[in-house]
């Protein structure tokens, strides 16, 4: 019972039962007064309207004449004559007081609701025209057994109400939660593991969203773990080959299979490949801690152009040995940026690096520095064959143009324009790929300016 009180379902059934049944017992309360109240005005209302007709009768001193009309029209009502001596006469006359008399001698009306004599009684007085009043004088018992019977048909409506209220509520709790705990279910089988699913769009609206939401982030998943699992495909393939060459180096120099001068060129073989496996480490390392988050930025005055200098000089020589120009074209004015020296340079040299894979030889990689707004954006220019528009729309998701073209040219792990996204990010910048006018490609690096 508790776990049905903590439900959702169980909620709002309370809810609107408890609104329902507060609802009902204000309505009784308001109801049974105004049913009193109007009991009352209308009794009141009769008798006045009747003492006011009777004062106007030529008999209106007759008391046995008045006794008789009164019966006939008001039944328990009880009548009283104030003579013009102001002599009382009649059943009613012990509800009379003397103020009245004198009230109704003046010429006035009594209209009033008094205890007198232990009862609850309504007393109306109206002068006649030969100086004498008729006064009647009815018990608020009467009318008080009509406003009970009046009261307990209200009742009895407002307790079918309440049962009404009741089986509404607990369909209508039903109703509403019925598609949540579907929802709820597809996002169950979702941390379970579970991709593809079909999550139904329901009303109300709130829920359509929250379904929609959950159809959102389904797909999002799919994708997501799809691009996940190719990426380590692409991993593991690319570990898996200087694993094989160190692997078969190994066991051919354990079985005597390696002459002894070719040892040298076996273990530069076997160190390029290691050299291989580290970067492949290195990169995985680096990625996960820009995606933690786990090191700070040691932000300074930076200056672009000199940082453009120094990065082209290093990559002259690994240029040069594949015919391929690396240069810094001079910038404009100031291109100071706030930002960590050491790492935006790691950002240039995972570019050039990037470059240099898909640039063929007798081509240039340029790297330019130049100033926009409150931005110095950094260039790198390529000489290869540029991106498509699918290659754009995913240049800097992780293994993705890797898995595309490791087959058609060279391809590295696949991390480093990942790594350069995560790394501008980080700094405080943004990255943007695209095609330059004479071709290749283009990565520009916005800094904000120191």
């Amino acid at each position: 019972m508790s776990a049905w009180f903590r439900s959702l379902r169980g909620r709002i059934t309370l809810v609107t039962v408890s609104v329902a049944v507060l609802a009902v017992l204000i309505t009784g309360l308001v109801s049974v007064q105004l049913v009193r109240q109007s009991t009352i005005s209308q009794g009141r209302a009769q008798l006045a309207s009747q003492a006011q007709l009777l004062s106007r009768l030529p008999a209106a001193t007759n008391l046995a004449s008045l006794r008789e009309r009164v019966r006939l029209a008001l039944g328990d009502t009880r009548v009283a004559v104030v003579a013009a001596d102001g002599q009382l006469s009649g059943p009613g006359s012990g509800f009379v007081t003397a103020a009245d008399v004198r009230t109704l001698r003046a010429g006035n009306r009594v209209s009033q609701t008094e205890v007198r004599r232990n009862k609850t009684m309504i007393v109306e007085g109206r002068p006649t025209r030969t100086g004498t009043a008729i006064v009647l004088v009815r018990s608020l018992g009467n009318l008080e057994t009509t406003t009970q019977e009046t009261v307990r048909r209200v009742l009895l409506a407002l307790v079918i109400g309440v049962v009404v209220a009741i089986v509404a509520g607990t369909l209508l709790a039903r109703w509403l939660t019925r598609p949540l705990v579907a929802t709820a279910e597809t996002a169950k089988r979702m941390a379970a593991g579970e991709r593809g699913l079909r999550v139904e769009a329901h009303q109300p609206t709130e829920i359509a969203a929250v379904a929609d939401a959950l159809a959102t982030l389904d797909r999002a998943l799919s994708t997501s773990e799809g691009r996940q699992r190719e990426f380590l495909l692409s991993i593991s393939h690319e570990l898996r080959t200087p694993l094989t060459a160190v692997r078969g180096y190994g066991e051919a120099m354990v079985d005597g299979l390696i002459h002894e001068r070719d040892i040298a060129g076996v273990g530069a073989i076997l160190v390029t490949e290691t050299e291989r496996l580290d970067h492949f480490v290195a990169d995985l390392l680096e990625l996960a801690r820009l995606e933690a988050d786990d090191f700070a930025i040691d932000r300074q005055r930076v200056e672009a152009d000199r940082l453009l200098e120094q990065a082209a000089d290093a990559w002259r020589g690994r240029a040069a040995m594949l015919d391929v120009v690396v240069r810094a074209l001079p910038g404009i004015g100031d291109l100071a940026v706030s930002s960590d020296a050491q790492r935006v340079r790691q950002l240039i040299d995972g570019l050039v690096e990037n470059a240099l894979r898909v640039t063929p030889a007798g081509s240039t990689v340029s790297i330019a520095a130049r100033r926009f707004g409150s931005s110095v954006v950094i260039e790198v220019r390529d000489g290869g064959p540029g991106l498509s528009r699918d290659d754009l729309a995913v240049a800097f998701e992780r293994g993705v143009l890797q898995s595309r073209y490791r087959d058609i040219r060279p391809v590295g792990t696949g991390l480093g324009l990942s790594i350069a996204a995560r790394l501008v990010s980080r700094l405080g910048g943004s990255i943007a790929a695209g095609n330059a006018p004479g071709g290749g490609a283009v990565f520009a690096v916005s800094l904000p300016v120191a």
